[in-house]
């Protein structure tokens, strides 16, 4: 009987540091669209200007988050 050579155990690595860290608490950062224009805002109270790239606006709040 041919048997299968069996595969190495898997292990986790940890996060990799390019993996954003969680919020801080009482912050939650998300992005609104109005019309042409989409902007980051917080449940801080914190928002971030107007911007017509999404992925600016998504910078943005980052930005927020990592400041803290």
């Amino acid at each position: 009987m041919h048997e299968e050579p069996s595969a190495p155990a898997r292990t986790t690595a940890p996060h990799p540091p390019s993996c954003p860290a969680p919020p801080p608490a009482g912050h939650s950062a998300t992005t609104t669209e109005r019309g042409s224009f989409c902007l980051a805002r917080c449940t801080c109270g914190w928002a971030g200007p107007a911007r017509r790239s999404r992925d600016r606006a998504r910078t943005d709040a980052a930005e927020h988050l990592a400041a803290g």
